[in-house]
């Protein structure tokens, strides 16, 4: 396939990557996502607004942001370099805050006053804090009581900045439920509300909203990496939840002669309940309004998932992930809670970055990989920083005594 014209024949008018994508929606919602769909469009093509969001990274989020080049760490494996895109030093710790000032923008072109969402790890939640704060809106986010708990700081962090952070106690009370919730208020609020999802999912506009925003990422760091060495990496890789910080990373780099590689939280094992690896486990369905690739029980439901980073812990896919595996073109893997942990000290210890636990998925696995390649170079988007995680670890890991040792 020539992927020189990908952008522009996918998403479909209707919102479909392949066969996946789509919006399956309640009838009173259709006309609010066409809203949504006809502002977007609008305003993509706007110099005002591309103008106003390049000033506002600039000035505000502090892009571009650096591409690193792990020198100890690679070391300590062999002779396969390490790279990081580093979106941990992005404003507010993550990737995140790129589609929510996007979002935001977008909010106060269609006169809204309110902008609500989900999160999981908390970092989609303070970016659109934050995004909420600088443009002056209402925001409420939902979060399942369960990451309330791991993720102290980043609850914090929205209080302070003004969100009302609303705990959900269903279910697993952790992501799943917190998308159910706010796609509740939603049904209820669209009139004066914006629901920013906090990933490459959901109905159709919000997976190429997402995208869109989210390639800033790949743009900067195919073209710094490129001005850095004089040659592109050999390898791509990103840890995928959702799937937003990857879809990102990986789309800039689509038409080039590089491996891409998602990488996908195996949690404690293969056995359903113990993992969130939809790519690798799932089979097509429908949930949050697209169809993409789904972790399910034997009522063909979303299944329960477990993931030690509370923003992987999904039971589905950004259905344009789907659709790159299927055209071949992107190859997911897994990487497990304790390599993820091992990534998180090796990093912490021998570059003094501290990773979040959801970029350490991708971080083990471009260890891994370098091994095995024994030469050549891997270019990993790290997508947050792990303040939010290490009260969590400490409690579980201790300091990292087991883990800062090679073989």
């Amino acid at each position: 396939m020539d992927y020189s014209t990908y952008l522009k024949n996918y998403p479909s008018k209707d919102g479909r990557f392949g066969k996946f994508g789509g919006a399956y929606l309640p009838e009173n919602l259709v006309p609010a996502m066409q809203e949504i769909n006809d502002a977007y469009l609008t305003i993509c093509h706007s110099s005002q607004f591309i103008n106003e969001l390049r000033r506002i990274r600039r000035e505000f989020q502090g892009r571009p942001t650096p591409v690193y080049h792990c020198e100890r760490l690679s070391q300590k494996i062999g002779k396969c370099q390490i790279y990081l895109k580093r979106e941990d030093l992005n404003h507010t710790g993550a990737h995140k805050l790129n589609h929510c000032m996007g979002e935001g923008l977008l909010a106060k072109f269609m006169g809204k006053k309110r902008i609500i969402a989900e999160t999981g790890a908390g970092q989609h939640g303070v970016a659109l804090a934050t995004a909420a704060a600088f443009f002056g809106l209402e925001c409420t986010i939902y979060m399942g009581e369960v990451d309330i708990a791991k993720q102290a700081p980043n609850v914090a962090r929205m209080k302070v900045l003004g969100t009302n952070v609303v705990p959900v106690t269903r279910g697993l009370k952790t992501l799943k439920e917190a998308v159910d919730a706010a796609f509740e208020d939603y049904l209820e609020n669209y009139k004066d509300t914006i629901y920013c999802i906090g990933s490459a999912v959901g109905p159709h506009p919000f997976p190429m909203i997402v995208r869109d925003f989210q390639m800033v990422v790949g743009y900067e760091a195919r073209e710094q990496f490129k001005d850095m060495m004089g040659f592109l990496p050999d390898v791509v890789t990103a840890c995928v939840g959702g799937g937003s910080n990857s879809i990102g990373m990986f789309l800039p780099f689509v038409n080039d002669p590089v491996d891409i590689v998602g990488v996908e939280p195996l949690g404690r094992g293969e056995k359903v309940g113990d993992h969130a690896a939809s790519m690798t486990y799932g089979s097509e369905g429908v949930m949050h309004g697209f169809d993409s690739i789904m972790l399910k029980n034997d009522n063909g439901e979303p299944a329960p998932v477990y993931s030690i980073a509370s923003g992987l812990d999904y039971p589905s896919v950004g259905p344009e992930h789907a659709f790159l595996r299927e055209l071949g073109r992107v190859k997911y893997d897994v990487a497990t809670d304790r390599e993820a942990v091992d990534a998180f000290f090796k990093l912490s210890r021998y570059e003094g970055i501290i990773p979040a636990l959801e970029s350490s998925h991708a971080l083990a696995y471009a260890m891994r990989r370098a091994k095995e390649m024994g030469q050549g170079s891997i270019l990993v988007n790290l997508s947050g920083r792990g303040d939010k995680d290490l009260d969590y670890v400490i409690e579980k890991y201790g300091f990292g005594e087991d883990f800062v040792d090679f073989d």
